[in-house]
């Protein structure tokens, strides 16, 4: 629910790329990615390795991959740790390919996966942005990055889609068409 919101939010003239790392069992046929895909104005893909990294475009890491982010385009490494994928593989990889133009967002979690990667993209002059744990389904993940490391926004679910567009350069988001 707090992705589809979030993704909801973004204009279909976004110009930079969204990676989503969402902790999920194996589903060779995808629910989840139609589902997003049905909310979100930009196309949202389940990406191969190596695939080009394209502004305009949400990536959800495939089940059981980590996904990387390098200078222009994505990775997939096969898992290392228990979560899979592991936000802070995602976030980490993002601090060391974009550096202080990256932005991490941390949503509901029950897990505290993603801490230390946000604190990896503040250490490379990024930017961190947290639902607010009081509205969070689960708010174990988002108080996790507020004791690890300083955010520059702690915002409502329903904020954080705007909040990322305006990021990008684009202040009004546009509506989605049907």
């Amino acid at each position: 629910r707090a992705l589809q919101i979030v993704l909801r939010a973004l204009p279909r003239e976004l110009p930079a790329s969204v990676t989503v790392a969402q902790h999920r069992r194996a589903d060779p046929e995808s629910r989840l990615l139609s589902l997003l895909a049905r909310e979100c104005a930009l196309p949202v893909i389940e990406p191969e390795d190596k695939a080009p990294l394209e502004q305009g475009h949400v990536y959800l890491a495939p089940s059981d991959y980590h996904l990387l982010v390098e200078r222009g385009s994505l990775a997939l490494d096969p898992p290392v740790q228990y979560a899979r994928p592991s936000i802070d593989v995602l976030f980490e990889s993002v601090a060391d390919a974009y550096g202080p133009a990256a932005v991490g967002v941390m949503l509901t979690s029950s897990s505290a996966d993603g801490a230390m990667g946000a604190a990896a993209i503040k250490r490379a002059g990024g930017q961190v942005l947290v639902q607010d744990p009081e509205t969070a389904e689960s708010p174990v993940g988002p108080r996790a990055v507020l004791a690890l490391t300083a955010v520059d926004g702690v915002l409502p679910l329903e904020g954080i889609g705007e909040a990322l567009a305006a990021l990008t350069g684009c202040a009004r988001p546009s509506q989605r068409a049907r």
